[in-house]
């Protein structure tokens, strides 16, 4: 798989430079020279929940509609995109979804498919934790696969980008049974690792032109970067979003699990990066999410009797979310997601349970009116 990464900028709003861009990074981009009449494509965008553009909560429909026109250009007839986003799943949401993200429109205008369905295919796999996965239907339809995450930050995972965009091609609330199954966050992210080679994207683009900061995927701060990153190696390509974000790349758990198997180097390569976007230049005063603090080893400096003790130490000393009353508006949605069902509501306010919490912030993710926060330990604010 090739390791480079293409960057081209695109001024937000400007959606002829968001088209011209997108195509170079289709000529750039060798796995897109493979593409013709009878390819069968599956474009996967980042759909986390029901929001306008604007928000960069979800992939821009300017990005999308860009892709869906490289792809006819080149001939492609059959192009579909789907996704499952967080909560249960009804065709009457997932509508709703495609309607409020631009989706919709963009799909009516194009000719392509916007997949409503909730069917999963079993696909076994080969993976460290994981012998098997149910993904959406049109995984298994494809033969050439475009995944088109959002450049956001994530309290969980610390990034949300190429690996963990493909998390959306498990249907509905099996998502918040790999929570169950893996509430640590070193376990979750190589099952995040797993799933990534299973699906093995042909092509990932990231929509960089509105990226958000701060308690990202859902509550974060909308940024202007005006960026598009283009490439094969979803670990690259994190590992290039790291650079611009200013984040140490082997502080994302997933990045750091690949790396260890061998997928993935440690850092950033500059010699990698190659486009028209400055290959130094990376964001400015660019917000991490409240719960990163680099990268953390507490077990190598431990007492050896103590090293038993670190499942323990590292969940006490893990971020946690905390609901603020006055802005819940007791909707449940956090309640319908949360993996350990530990979420209630109570007087028509949402009450959290902490004994039974695994801090996988799923509920941060999945609230409308971002009521939810990240509280860190007082030992990191020292």
């Amino acid at each position: 798989m090739d390791a480079r990464v293409f960057a081209q900028t695109a001024g937000y709003g400007n959606s002829d430079a968001i088209n011209i861009a997108v195509e170079r990074l289709f000529e750039q981009v060798p796995a897109a020279g493979g593409l013709g009449a009878q390819s069968r494509v599956l474009i996967k965008p980042n759909l986390l929940s029901k929001n306008p553009p604007e928000a960069a909560v979800t992939t821009h429909p300017d990005v999308l509609r860009a892709v869906i026109l490289a792809l006819k250009r080149r001939g492609v007839g059959r192009i579909t995109v789907a996704d499952s986003p967080g909560g249960p799943w009804s065709a009457g949401a997932m509508r709703g979804i495609y309607e409020s993200c631009g989706v919709a429109a963009v799909c009516a205008e194009t000719g392509a498919e916007a997949w409503v369905g909730s069917e999963g295919v079993e696909t076994a796999c080969g993976g460290k934790l994981v012998r098997q996965f149910t993904l959406l239907r049109p995984v298994a339809e494809a033969d050439f696969i475009i995944n088109l995450p959002k450049l956001k930050t994530h309290v969980l995972m610390v990034m949300s980008g190429a690996v963990k965009n493909l998390f959306g091609l498990v249907p509905g609330l099996q998502k918040a049974e790999f929570h169950m199954r893996f509430p640590e966050r070193a376990d979750f992210a190589s099952m995040l690792v797993d799933l990534c080679e299973t699906v093995q994207p042909s092509m990932t683009i990231v929509d960089g032109v509105l990226a958000m900061e701060g308690d990202g995927p859902g509550s974060g701060t909308p940024r202007v970067c005006n960026l598009l990153l283009g490439g094969e190696d979803p670990y690259s390509i994190d590992l290039t979003i790291c650079h611009y974000m200013r984040l140490d790349g082997m502080s994302v758990p997933f990045l750091a699990e690949a790396h260890r198997r061998g997928l993935c180097a440690e850092r950033f390569d500059p010699a990698l990066l190659l486009g028209e976007a400055p290959a130094t230049a990376p964001f400015e005063g660019f917000i991490p999410p409240r719960s990163y603090s680099g990268r953390v080893d507490f077990g190598s400096n431990l007492p050896g009797f103590l090293r038993p003790l670190m499942p323990a130490i590292a969940r006490w000393a893990s971020p946690k979310p905390v609901i603020s009353k006055p802005a819940c508006i007791g909707c449940g949605k956090c309640a319908e997601i949360c993996p350990q069902k530990v979420i209630a509501i109570d007087n028509r306010k949402a009450k959290i349970s902490p004994k039974n919490c695994i801090h996988c912030f799923c509920c941060h993710e999945i609230c409308p009116v971002h009521a939810i926060g990240v509280r860190r330990n007082p030992l990191f604010k020292l």
